[in-house]
């Protein structure tokens, strides 16, 4: 019995210490050695990794993913329709972009970003209205290979527009 209640107060003791260390952004004041006093702001709380972000591409400044692999639009959706114009065969070359997030944490984007709904049910990103795909023959980040494809893919820009030129071929 004396080792349950010896491991328990340890437990305690321990989750005590971890509060007390834990927490968020509390001015501390101290006094250096020089007895001027001083205040540090201590911040424990990371913020989400951006799901997107911008990157520089031969094609310029666009949107890219975590892991910088490019996002496309597709000009057959329209815009702030709530819907995807790719489907069957079209989600096989041109998968969507994915989220767990009704508000997807971006970084450097200015165009407004949100999501839909997929057939599935799943969360699709959009930004400015229109959803983002990315393009399977992109290997590796930064590949932009999707640029331009049928003339109705484009990469997206950090303000949210198609980046029309260049053309594919990258």
């Amino acid at each position: 019995m004396k080792k349950q209640w010896g491991a328990g107060l340890s437990i305690m003791a321990l989750a005590a210490v971890l509060t007390a260390c834990g927490g968020g952004t509390t001015p501390t004041t101290g006094t250096p050695a020089t007895g001027t006093p001083t205040t540090v702001e201590s911040t424990t709380a990371a913020s989400a990794p951006a799901e997107l972000k911008t990157a520089s591409t031969a094609a310029g400044q666009v949107v890219v993913d975590a892991q910088g692999m490019s996002v496309y639009f597709f000009t057959k959706d329209v815009k702030d329709s709530g819907t995807s114009a790719c489907t069957g065969a079209c989600i096989a070359a041109w998968p969507p972009v994915l989220t767990e997030s009704d508000e997807p944490a971006v970084e450097g984007i200015t165009g407004t970003v949100g999501t839909i709904s997929t057939p599935e049910g799943k969360k699709q990103v959009t930004i400015s209205g229109l959803p983002v795909y990315y393009y399977v023959k992109d290997k590796a980040a930064g590949d932009i290979t999707g640029q331009g494809v049928n003339d109705v893919w484009y990469l997206v820009s950090p303000a949210g527009e198609m980046a029309k030129a260049p053309s594919a071929g990258y």
